[in-house]
């Protein structure tokens, strides 16, 4: 049983008197442990299908079968606990909070979740070391780089063990060398840690770090093709953890 299954998934929107579709009608699977890219042009809804994977959004029509529970039909409440326990995030602009150091951004999810606050800390710890930030734990955002800011989201995306991480343009505020380091780490949390990895990028070259590459055009899938020649991990960023 595939982990994440799609069934003639639409989404459209009211637009001055007639509905626009955005989606149009995607079916497609995705297993458990895979490393999958989703790309396409600005406005090809690559965007609106990964909010509707990633329980941020309902379909207006189709079926999602999440981890063999469907969910297109759920309450926002429910959306939000399937989110908590299953699903990590992390987006282009880091999304943390100014103010609150690494740790305590890394803890936010497991506040919302009741962890308790000792488990809370030791979880956090183990989170910023296993992506290299050992040394900068409690650093407030400002005084870190912007690849040191995208492993504290990273961090915290996988602190509460969700078995899926979602991608959005996690590279599209970084240099070269930082986005080669960020996607060495997303290439160890797939297959050293066994994370499903779904990844929106415009990014030809950090696509090819996926299994698998899903082109989207128009709102439909232009192609889903196996990746012959994957990139491959350069350095090894847990050494010495």
């Amino acid at each position: 049983m595939a982990l994440i299954e799609l069934k003639n998934i639409v989404k459209s929107y009211p637009l001055d008197g007639f509905n626009l579709k955005i989606l149009k009608g995607i079916s497609l699977e995705i297993n458990q442990g895979e490393f999958v890219a989703i790309m396409g042009p600005s406005g090809s809804g690559k965007s609106t299908l990964m909010n509707i994977l990633g329980c941020l959004d309902k379909p207006t029509s189709g079926k999602y079968a999440l981890d063999g529970v469907n969910v297109e039909k759920m309450t926002n409440d429910q959306l939000a606990e399937i989110r908590n326990k299953k699903i990590g995030f992390v987006f282009q602009g880091f999304n943390l909070l100014a103010r609150t150091t690494a740790i305590e951004n890394v803890e936010l999810p497991m506040v919302y979740a009741g962890v308790p606050e000792e488990e809370r800390l030791e979880r956090a710890q183990n989170a910023l070391k296993s992506v290299g930030l050992k040394e900068r734990m409690y650093h407030m955002p400002n005084q870190l780089s912007g690849g040191q800011q995208q492993r504290v989201a990273i961090a915290r995306a996988i602190v509460n063990d969700a078995p899926i991480i979602f991608a959005d343009e996690p590279t599209g505020n970084l240099d070269t060398k930082m986005s080669v380091e960020i996607m060495d780490l997303f290439t160890k949390l797939n297959k050293e840690m066994g994370r499903t990895i779904i990844l929106v990028t415009h990014e030809e070259d950090i696509a090819l770090f996926a299994d698998r590459i899903i082109k989207i055009v128009d709102g439909e899938i232009h192609s889903d093709e196996k990746v012959k020649k994957r990139k491959h991990a350069q350095k090894d960023l847990f050494a010495g953890e």
